[in-house]
């Protein structure tokens, strides 16, 4: 199908300038008739008014006319159509490549192909190099083909050419009939025709740029029998019948260097004296920079030497727009420019799909479509579509959990062209999308840890959006790269993205504290004190130190729990001070400090909203247990029940397991054996569902413990129960290991197994020394003094 030719288009402002006098005279003409005819009607200073306005109307007329006609005369003939500029039937129209260099490989693997195979396609992702690769090998191989080396562009401009299109272009250059219509039958017709054209004949057909394989469908299978076709274009080629493809990625990093220093080196040198591109360890930085894109590197290495610029400063402008945080400015640079004006398989993206591949370089690992849509905020089903598009260009690559990413080759390009395309109110926009987006599902997926339980062996799973430790066991990458900023930006986080930026690394860090991950929670807890945001207001960073309390604490670290929980209560308010209150007081309890534990935890149950249920449950249960240490049985059994109850309609059977733990000892205290071994019964099965081996082996201590003192002849049920406990607890020197061996100790008595005692007991003076347990240490002593065991 062709246009109209130039002739046809020229014409038609000639037409409209005849028009436009022709319209001005007959416009004047009745208008004069019609003053003539009213003129005994009117006065005659109306008739010389209407005898003005005819002569008005002609001059326009006129006028308008002249005016038309040279624009016209001015106006560049138009270019001639693509298909009428084909040259003359039979003249070969291979060109010759210009700048050719690397891939010789590539190119003699394709000459092979051409020898054995008579329809031979070179593909890849657009602007990777498929055209040049395919015309050097066709060159190359020129002598193999003595009857003609023919070529077509199949794009040519931003305008694609159909099937029957590009049958008229063969049929022009080999002299056969272009197709009838682009009916089916007619384009079998015409290529039946050029197929026998040329069958007998040793000819090279060369496509280039095919972009759709409905472009060359009816040329195969080939049928000519000498005849050889050669495709560049997508990779959609490989799946069409008769069609052996060759897959050419972007060059290696020592081909991609070639190319720069040879572009470099066909350009006018600005300075005679120039390090060798080759040996400069800045031009393969800059290569990789460039995504090893064949156009851009040889662009910018003919620019560089064009223009003198050092390879260095050409990097460091580069660096700079790449790894510069997307909320702070920086200034353009030719080189930046000439980067991303270069990336031709870029601007073939529609303009929707270019925007969500600049966006998603904001974040350095996968998304999934939930997160992209809210990135680019756009209907998931359309990023679903968009990501079609990118992935069979080959921008993004798939990864599991049906996420996406930008390819890594690409990265340091998609954040150039988003420095580049978008400004920074724009970039900080989709900052603060994607940390409200990944904050909002954290903090719904933190609330439900707690319920969901944490088997201990539980295996990772992908794609249940609904259970909490799959969606952050996937997620977890990303959410710890938004969380961490990069060193410097914490300080200039924009505002609108600050906020929500709080409240991920808070819903992060209850996920770290149940994963029991304690390196990476002080990491996050590091990084929010490390913000102004913290300096400025005093309840962050309150927040931040009572992490790295309660952190330390797990690490049985209990002074320096009491410094960083010291600093908590003196920055937070009285509504936050509550829960610092609690955790303090727990810190002290440890240290043996009761006194001031229980007056720590009184003001914290004070400070407590009633609404916050859960916070009174931990408030009693700490409560419960400093009275517990201080002999004070009934005033501890009544918060412990309370917590308990608490705990179990809130459905925390983490807490509520505790709870039980510890009336295991108030029950026993009292002489209530039966309630304590209905408390630890109850109190194993909560453990079982829950993963927390430390307050599991406070658990079975408390057990075995009751069990021992209550039915002696249970020894053997206590010592198992007291070695489970000794194994979870681990070899570090802690007070409750040092109880664990005490007891140990007294269930192999009990077994009458002295020999096995005095071990026990003498090991656990020695770790309740080392813990600074000084009751333990007496207990374990006086055991030791008191056995008639040898020594």
């Amino acid at each position: 199908m062709t246009g109209p030719g130039p002739a046809r288009r020229s014409r038609r402002p000639r037409r409209l300038s005849l028009l436009l006098a022709i319209g001005g005279v007959v416009g004047g003409t009745v208008s004069a008739v019609l003053g003539n005819v009213t003129g005994n009607l009117l006065s005659e200073l109306s008739v010389a008014q209407l005898g003005s306005a005819s002569a008005g109307v002609i001059v326009l007329g006129l006028a308008a006319a002249l005016v038309v006609e040279w624009r016209r005369q001015r106006q560049p003939a138009a270019p001639p159509d693509d298909t009428e500029a084909t040259p003359t039937a039979g003249a070969p129209t291979l060109p010759w490549p210009a700048g050719f260099s690397g891939r010789a490989g590539h190119v003699d693997a394709v000459i092979d192909l051409l020898e054995k195979e008579h329809a031979v396609a070179v593909v890849g992702r657009r602007a990777v190099g498929t055209s040049a690769c395919a015309i050097q090998a066709a060159n190359l191989c020129r002598e193999d083909f003595p009857d003609g080396q023919y070529y077509l562009d199949l794009r040519r401009g931003d305008r694609r050419h159909d099937a029957r299109q590009v049958l008229t272009a063969l049929a022009r250059i080999l002299g056969t009939r272009p197709p009838a219509s682009g009916r089916a039958d007619d384009l079998a017709d015409a290529a039946d025709e050029l197929s026998g054209h040329l069958d007998g004949r040793a000819v090279l057909v060369v496509l280039d740029n095919v972009d759709d394989p409905a472009q060359v469908w009816p040329l195969l299978p080939p049928t000519a029998r000498t005849c050889r076709l050669l495709l560049a274009g997508t990779g959609a080629l490989a799946a069409l019948d008769g069609v052996v493809a060759h897959g050419l990625a972007e060059p290696d990093a020592d081909d991609a260097v070639e190319l720069f220093a040879a572009a470099g080196a066909t350009a006018p040198v600005a300075r005679p004296h120039r390090p060798d591109p080759r040996t400069d360890p800045a031009v393969r930085a800059l290569v990789e920079l460039c995504g090893r894109q064949p156009r851009t590197v040889a662009e910018l290495g003919r620019r560089t030497a064009q223009h003198g610029w050092r390879h260095t400063d050409v990097l460091d402008a580069l660096r700079r727009a790449v790894d510069t945080p997307p909320h702070q400015h920086v200034a353009g640079s030719p080189a930046t420019l000439l980067v991303t004006a270069r990336d031709t398989a870029y601007h073939a993206l529609g303009g929707e799909s270019r925007r969500l591949w600049r966006l998603m370089s904001l974040s350095p690992v996968p998304l999934d479509r939930p997160t992209l849509a809210a990135l680019a905020g756009r209907r998931p089903d359309r990023v679903a579509a968009l990501l079609h598009e990118l992935a069979t260009g080959g921008f993004v690559t798939g990864a599991p959990g049906d996420r996406y990413e930008v390819r890594p080759l690409l990265a340091p390009y998609a954040r150039m062209h988003l420095r580049d395309a978008e400004p920074a109110r724009r970039r900080v926009a989709a900052q603060a999308r994607l940390t409200r987006h990944l904050a909002r599902r954290a903090e719904r997926h933190a609330a439900s840890l707690a319920v969901a339980g944490s088997p201990p062996d539980r295996e990772p799973t992908l794609a249940l959006d609904d259970d909490p430790y799959g969606w952050f066991d996937l997620h977890q990458e990303l959410l710890l790269a938004v969380v961490r900023v990069p060193a410097g930006a914490a300080e200039t986080l924009p505002r609108r993205v600050r906020r929500w930026w709080f409240r991920l690394a808070v819903a992060l860090c209850g996920w770290l504290a149940h994963a029991e991950r304690l390196d990476e929670w002080a990491q996050v807890c590091r990084t929010v004190l490390a913000t102004p945001t913290a300096d400025d207001r005093p309840e962050i960073a309150g927040w931040a130190h009572n992490e790295l309390g309660v952190l330390r604490r797990r690490r049985h670290d209990p002074q320096g729990a009491a410094t960083a929980l010291s600093l908590a209560v003196a920055e937070r308010g009285r509504r936050g001070t509550a829960q610092a209150r609690m955790n303090l007081g727990l810190v002290l309890l440890d240290l043996g400090q009761l006194d001031d534990a229980v007056e720590h935890l009184e003001l914290s149950r004070r400070h407590r909203s009633a609404a916050d249920r859960s916070g009174h449950a931990l408030t009693d249960l700490g409560l419960g247990a400093a009275r517990l240490a201080r002999g004070e049985l009934e005033v501890a059994h009544h918060h412990l029940v309370r917590a308990a109850n608490a705990f179990r309609a809130l459905g925390d059977a983490r807490g509520y397991a505790a709870a039980l733990t510890n009336l295991v000892l108030v029950h026993a205290g009292l002489g209530e054996h039966l309630d304590a071994a209905q408390s630890w019964r109850a109190a194993l099965r909560e453990y079982d569902t829950v993963a927390d081996p430390t307050n599991r082996a406070a658990a079975l201590l408390n057990a075995g413990a009751a069990l021992l003192a209550a039915t002696p002849a249970q020894a053997r049920q206590a010592y198992g129960m007291l070695a489970e406990s000794r194994r979870l607890r681990g070899d570090r020197p802690t007070a409750g290991l040092g109880r664990t061996l005490l007891h140990l100790g007294d269930a192999a008595a009990a077994l009458d197994d002295a020999d096995e005692a005095r071990r026990h007991w003498a090991d656990a003076a020695g770790v309740c020394e080392q813990a600074g347990d000084a009751d333990g240490r007496a207990a374990a002593d006086a055991r030791l003094v008191g056995s008639d065991a040898p020594a």
